[in-house]
């Protein structure tokens, strides 16, 4: 029993520290209709992409920082949802890093309005 005691204790520790990695604080509020996309988004998008409101820093602000999987940062890049959706079912534009369908159907169209109307802004 002690085995899966420190087990789920290093889990737990893990994901608390993970957690607050490259992110602050998501600014939607839970009445947004954008709020659904945007806690999508910091789950599955905010390790590879920059978003003020979402409170995810993925991106890098310095080339000499740059890696392979920083993705556009969106709080200097305005979107559309039919090219967030290409992109997402596509793996980005160039393919390169960006998993395709890394969220699907329902979910896919909420980030894409999430960032159709927050991303550039």
């Amino acid at each position: 029993m002690a085995p899966r005691a420190l087990i789920v204790a290093c889990l737990v520790a893990a994901a608390t520290l993970t957690a607050g990695c490259g992110s602050k604080s998501l600014e939607v509020s839970r009445d947004d209709p954008n709020h659904a996309g945007a806690k999508i988004f910091v789950e599955r998008c905010g390790a590879c992409h920059t978003l003020r409101v979402a409170g995810t820093q993925g991106s890098t602000f310095d080339v000499a920082d740059r890696e392979s999987v920083d993705g556009p940062n969106f709080d200097d890049r305005k979107e559309n949802v039919e090219d967030v959706l290409f992109a997402i079912q596509n793996g980005g534009f160039s393919g390169a890093i960006m998993p395709e369908n890394i969220v699907t159907g329902d979910e896919a169209r909420e980030v894409a309005e999430f960032l159709a109307k927050y991303a550039g802004g």
